[in-house]
């Protein structure tokens, strides 16, 4: 949404109140890359989440990459082979490819993710990592593509999905390292289950990527066991926590039901979120395979010229003033630097 919002004229802080734009904040800062969301035709989306944020085509993301690329930083590209939201609650198939067959489904997979990687590179724009679908724990392409993670039907399929996913990627970018990102990780069994299952099947792929929420997936000292866990499990992969973020405030926000919901772990201000972070900074700090962290939507700023229907508040600014949260300054501590 860096874009959005820097065209609608909101501007960056420090917390010392002086303006900066993110990109030169977060670089000066120690950030090496910045995630970048693809949706196949956001327009078709439904409007409720057009309003969330899901605008990211091809034609939004060109520009915004090669402003990324220019200031020296990398691209982590996260195909949601989906025009909506692509999350455990919806694995939406895209309107174009609706009419396709089940075994067709693969070749959409593989013929979009070569285009989209070709045209990119057509603008000088190679990403270093690729998520081949966005937390699909429990598959992708619903229902062609639906999966239980501690059973065994119709995993053909969705590896299938994903095998074409990758090979479009190994082919067109074969330097990138290739993440499947799932978000169950307050269930060490399904998660070791669903990594064992791409093994069974030969999935490629080099990078295990996990959404980690305290108030949706458990402590901290749980995340540790889970990651431990996957390292033993699999120490030919790397791990990446490619999604994590906490709220400041439940301020304007129509999804909240009180002022403390998801306050369990940790109070919902900016102290309660920089405390998260500290300690989630300091646990990845000790975990040798995992190589990367990346905190959602991290730009939200809504202080000067509204964006979005309602504030989220799990970003790293205050969207009162535009000032970077005492958050961004306990992330800014990870010491690990990207392969």
């Amino acid at each position: 949404m860096l874009p959005t919002y820097e065209k609608q004229g909101n501007i960056y802080y420090t917390e010392k109140g002086k303006a900066m734009p993110f990109l030169d904040m977060v670089k000066e800062s120690g950030w090496n890359t910045i995630r970048v969301r693809l949706f196949v035709e956001p327009q078709y989306a439904p409007q409720a989440h057009q309003d969330e944020g899901v605008i990211q085509d091809l034609a939004y993301i060109i520009p915004f990459c090669q402003q990324i690329q220019d200031k020296g930083m990398d691209i982590m590209l996260d195909f949601h082979y989906s025009d909506t939201w692509a999350d455990p609650g919806k694995q939406f198939i895209p309107k174009s490819w609706l009419k396709a067959s089940k075994d067709a489904l693969a070749d959409s997979v593989y013929n979009y993710t070569k285009r989209s990687l070709i045209t990119l590179k057509n603008y000088g724009i190679t990403p270093k990592f690729i998520q081949v679908g966005n937390e699909i724990t429990f598959g992708m392409l619903w229902p062609a593509g639906k999966v239980n993670p501690l059973e065994n039907d119709n995993w053909d399929y969705l590896t299938q999905y994903i095998r074409s996913g990758s090979k479009a990627c190994r082919e067109i970018c074969p330097q990138s390292k290739i993440i499947i990102h799932t978000e169950h990780a307050q269930q060490l069994k399904t998660t070791l289950s669903y990594y064992n299952h791409l093994k069974e099947y030969g999935v490629d792929y080099d990078i295990i990527g996990l959404s980690y929420y305290p108030m949706w997936h458990g402590s901290i000292p749980h995340l540790r066991r889970v990651l431990n866990a996957l390292s033993d499990q699999y120490p030919d992969k790397k791990i990446m926590i490619t999604e994590t973020a906490f709220y400041y405030s439940h301020q304007k926000d129509q999804w909240a039901k009180s002022a403390n919901q998801y306050g369990q772990y940790y109070s919902i201000t900016p102290k309660g979120q920089a405390k998260f972070t500290r300690k989630l900074i300091t646990m990845l700090n000790k975990q040798h395979n995992v190589i990367g962290v990346f905190w959602w939507f991290p730009e939200e700023n809504e202080s000067k010229y509204p964006v979005l229907k309602g504030w989220i508040n799990r970003g790293l600014f205050d969207n009162n003033n535009g000032k970077a949260l005492p958050a961004f300054y306990e992330f800014i501590k990870y010491k690990k630097s990207l392969p």
